[in-house]
């Protein structure tokens, strides 16, 4: 699962990060968000289950937004 802050929120982590590869010379940023990941492994494998998860405790559904994805 990969969560993120809405493209709407500044993200002023993913700014630090832009200013700081910028002062060390990477001039071709156009932008830097910084966001989670959280690997979850159930026996199932069903995407509601995990989406339960996501709504209940991972994601803060009101500034962040997340991608539920199979494993490869």
């Amino acid at each position: 699962m990969l969560v993120t802050l809405k493209p709407e929120l500044l993200d002023t982590q993913g700014r630090a990060v832009s200013d700081a590869l910028r002062s060390l010379g990477f001039k071709d940023l156009v932008d830097v968000r910084v966001g989670k990941l959280i690997e979850i492994h159930t026996q199932n494998g069903e995407k509601s289950e995990v989406d339960k998860m996501c709504r209940a405790l991972l994601a803060n559904p009101v500034i962040e937004q997340y991608t539920i994805e199979d494993e490869a």
